[in-house]
């Protein structure tokens, strides 16, 4: 059974758009196949919560070769996007580091279900600490409503 959800999704605003793409890739330093949030609807600095979302399309990189005729995500895409969303919630909130937030680990990651071209994955995020040298955040992705994966992102200021 799948945890329960850091936000209730039905309830984020998927037109009220906080930061664009364009705000995103100001801070992140993410490009082409690699820029994989496409904005961030929610941001509760208080709670530690974030929401953001990508769009799966047709065209993706990984469409062709994974799985031909019936293509998937694939879960380290899923895992990286949802980095990406840690990573810019802490380089656009704390202003005591300066640099790059590279991965440092992921932990407990559990896939729950496909993501297919087409389809929108929600990605919901609640920081568990941020300190100097490191920070961990809890992320969760929902297609339809439905939890699609979960884990625990570890990043490291390089």
């Amino acid at each position: 059974m799948p945890p329960q959800p850091y936000l209730d999704i039905s309830q984020l605003d998927m037109n009220n758009i906080l930061v664009d793409k364009d705000g995103i890739y100001a801070v992140l330093p993410h490009r082409y196949e690699f820029a994989r949030l496409d904005a961030i609807v929610h941001q509760d600095e208080q709670a530690g919560l974030m929401a953001g979302y990508h769009d799966l399309r047709d065209d993706e990189f990984w469409v062709r070769g994974h799985i031909p005729g019936r293509p998937i995500f694939p879960g380290v895409m899923m895992v990286e996007t949802a980095a990406q969303l840690v990573c810019y919630y802490v380089m656009a909130t704390s202003e005591a580091q300066s640099g790059f937030l590279g991965f440092g680990g992921v932990d407990g990651v559990k896939f729950r279900g496909s993501v297919l071209p087409g389809q929108r994955v929600i990605l919901v995020g609640k920081m568990l600490e941020i300190r100097p040298r490191r920070c961990r955040g809890a992320v969760q992705g929902f297609v339809d409503g439905r939890m699609v994966f979960e884990g625990e992102i570890t990043g490291m200021w390089l």
